[in-house]
């Protein structure tokens, strides 16, 4: 079972982080130590098939915003889904600034078949930042189209598209890559 952070299998059930986030945005500086240990190993996953290599700096980038901006979640309870939207689009971001082809190769998201998760990672790199986004959103974070669409703040129409779109493009650059 999949939790709100992603997480799955027993380690999913961490602490509820609202008492913990309640207590930063009161100014206690080691539950905002908290608050950021919790979400720091979440914001990489989450902007790492998205920025690929510049995926460490996405990750900076959405954690400065997060504390920034944490007085301003009004739904503590909220929290990693919060803080998904902010790594999303600081990594969208990112990646929009590169060229589409990574010079490190990122982490691979399956130890079970390492050949296949080089294969699924190579063909992500080559598809445009968005739709690495729309993709890794909506298949590896397992949302559904109207919560992409929170995210990233676009329309449901546009989503869909891009959805669209870059599905028809992994599969492609798939079906080139394994003929």
């Amino acid at each position: 079972m999949t939790d709100a952070t992603g997480a799955t299998g027993p380690d999913s059930r961490r602490p509820d982080p609202a008492p913990l986030v309640r207590a930063a945005q009161q100014g206690d500086a080691l539950a905002l130590d908290e608050v950021l240990g919790l979400l720091m190993p979440y914001v990489g996953r989450v902007c790492a098939p998205i920025a690929l290599q510049d995926a460490p700096d996405a990750a900076q980038e959405a954690m400065i915003a997060i504390v920034r901006n944490l007085h301003q979640l009004k739904a503590p309870e909220a929290l990693f889904g919060w803080a998904r939207a902010i790594a999303a689009r600081e990594a969208v971001r990112f990646a929009t600034r590169r060229s589409p082809r990574p010079e490190a190769p990122a982490e691979q998201p399956d130890d079970h078949d390492p050949e296949l998760a080089t294969d699924i990672r190579d063909v992500l790199e080559r598809l445009p930042p968005d739709h690495r986004a729309i993709l890794t959103l909506r298949h590896v974070e397992g949302l559904d189209e109207k919560s992409v669409t929170e995210i990233l703040g676009l329309p449901l129409g546009t989503v869909r598209s891009r959805l669209f779109r870059a599905r028809h493009g992994f599969r492609a650059a798939w079906g080139v890559e394994h003929r």
